[in-house]
């Protein structure tokens, strides 16, 4: 049967309509498509979202330096490494200097912690010890180290030292006493001996009894990363 002259106009104008809809899809499209990338972010998962990485500082003597050790092999080198492999983004600047008692290390600590450091991990006492420094200056020293850090708003994880037993019960008592003491007035995190493991091990030290060799420093690395990736949970809260 054939078409009336209406049926054909209304049909032409069913085609004019359908095309003009097929020319705003591929525009629709496209919106759409911006939308959800600009909320993506967003919907995923706060762990998945890209951060900046954390900025540490290792802030040391010889013993954070990497004495007689190649960059890659010193502490805070492989602390990075080993940070990075169980997925925490993170960068940990190497401010050790070889010889630096608590002293040193609080007349240089404006400079070595720059601005934008998000943690320090304070390792500094062994060099008092060995010259028999009395404790209550290498206490004292620490104390204002984490004074003028947790001022500037930069929470520390304090790595203990211990006093040799040779230098007498007097002596170990009160040094042995600075770390677990200034932990607890400034609510940080401890890490009670640096050295646990590797102190008196020869095949951990280089030839001089006292420094660790590369397999030390790996045995360090193992022994404080729990308590590390415990001080990564703190950064970025308020400090008290």
């Amino acid at each position: 049967m054939g078409s009336s002259p209406g049926a054909r106009q209304e049909d032409g104008r069913r085609v004019r309509h359908d095309g003009s809809a097929a020319r705003r899809l591929p525009r629709l499209g496209a919106l759409l498509l911006a939308v959800l990338v600009l909320l993506m972010p967003a919907m995923l998962p706060a762990g998945a979202q890209t951060a900046r990485p954390l900025n540490l500082v290792a802030l040391g003597d010889s013993l954070t330096a990497g004495y007689r050790l190649p960059a890659e092999a010193a502490f805070p080198a492989v602390l990075e490494r080993e940070l990075k492999k169980k997925g925490h983004t993170v960068t940990v600047a190497n401010a050790g200097v070889s010889g630096d008692t608590s002293t040193g290390g609080l007349d240089r600590v404006d400079w070595s912690v720059p601005d934008g450091t998000d943690g320090v991990i304070l390792e500094l006492g062994a060099n008092d010890m060995l010259r028999g420094t009395d404790p209550a200056v290498t206490r004292k020293a620490l104390d204002t180290i984490i004074a003028r850090l947790k001022g500037r708003g930069i929470p520390v994880l304090l790595a203990g030292m211990r006093a040799s037993a040779n230098l007498g019960p007097d002596y170990v008592a009160r040094f042995d006493a600075i770390y677990p003491d200034l932990a607890k007035q400034h609510g940080l995190v401890l890490y009670p001996f640096f050295l646990a493991g590797v102190a008196g091990e020869r095949g951990l030290n280089l030839d001089d009894g006292l420094h660790p060799n590369p397999r030390g420093v790996e045995a360090i690395v193992a022994g404080i990363l729990p308590t590390v990736e415990s001080f990564l949970t703190r950064l970025g809260k308020p400090e008290r």
